[in-house]
């Protein structure tokens, strides 16, 4: 349902397989940072779908755990999570504005506090506009970024509807006019950091990340994939494998 394309520059419809819970937490606007150890190759919209792996309701209530806790920083204690995280299925999509280093997101005063929070990797997709399918579309994912089927894409991008998030973010551009502006290494001027976030931590907040750390480790291990901290990353294609796909 899809071909492979982490190299390939013309991305026409390009799409990410996540594991759940992340994948749809992304999808309803509470994730709004992606966790990957690689940059985004890609501005603009983003297909999001669902790898097959069940998740573990644990690992679910620590990454529901670990987002009230961050947005608790910016005062916002009413979130309503997803009643199911579907599995091989293509969910929605997301706008990807930019990209960011861990150190980077963690020092922008720019940004609001929760959002700093989620910087638990070496490279952070800045996601906005999230919009879900009212059908989720059944299909097979693939590692990396790749292009959507085109039937696939016809039809997903006719069942969009909108998602009302907890917060909106709007990151802030250096350069408005170039959409790839913002990426690593763009924001050093403007900050002189300790690479640490600035939010003052209660004992909460600390368990809540340390949940959700060792939750994305143990899913990790079980489930094949780069150990993410918070994110749903999946691992870089090597050199051997770069040209081939891989079901997911």
């Amino acid at each position: 349902m899809g071909t492979r394309g982490r190299n390939d520059i013309n991305y026409r419809n390009p799409c990410l397989t996540m594991h759940q819970p992340w994948a749809s937490l992304l999808i309803y606007g509470i994730k709004r940072v992606e966790g990957r150890s690689w940059p985004a190759p890609i501005r603009g919209r983003l297909w999001i779908h669902a790898a097959s792996k069940i998740p573990e309701p644990a690992t679910i209530q620590a990454m529901e755990d670990f987002y009230r806790e961050i947005y608790a920083v910016d005062g916002i204690t009413d979130i309503k999570f997803p009643e199911h995280y579907p599995t091989s299925r293509l969910i929605g999509c997301v706008e990807v504005v930019g990209c960011v280093t861990r150190e980077e997101l963690v020092n922008w005063e720019e940004v609001p506090g929760g959002v700093q929070l989620e910087g638990q990797t070496d490279f952070c997709w800045l996601c906005e506009q999230p919009q879900k399918l009212i059908v989720p579309f059944e299909m097979r994912g693939f590692q990396g970024v790749y292009n959507l089927e085109h039937k696939i894409h016809e039809a997903a991008a006719r069942g969009l509807s909108p998602v009302r998030v907890p917060r909106p973010v709007k990151f802030p551009l250096p350069d408005p006019r170039d959409p790839f502006s913002l990426k690593p290494g763009s924001l050093v001027s403007t900050f002189k950091g300790s690479g640490m976030p600035k939010v003052e931590k209660s004992e909460s907040l600390t368990a809540a990340v340390t949940g959700a750390r060792a939750a994305a480790t143990q899913f990790s291990k079980s489930g094949g994939f780069e150990p993410a901290a918070v994110g749903g990353g999946d691992e870089p294609i090597s050199s051997r494998t770069r040209n081939k796909s891989t079901a997911v």
